[in-house]
């Protein structure tokens, strides 16, 4: 699964790892994650993500 960058901070989103303080579990792909959630660093919506190289 990719990870995935926010273009706002630099937070990045590992699959793998998911998002325990968002309630994501390890495992969901970013392509599942809810439509509003939002990066746990600052804020910003889903769109302002993208994938990481």
């Amino acid at each position: 699964m990719l990870k995935y960058v926010c273009s706002a901070c630099g937070y990045i989103y590992d699959p793998e790892v998911g998002d325990p303080d968002g309630g994501i579990a390890p495992g969901t792909a970013f392509e599942d994650l809810p439509d509003d959630w939002v990066c746990p660093v600052c804020g910003v919506a889903k769109d302002m993500f993208e994938p990481a190289h």
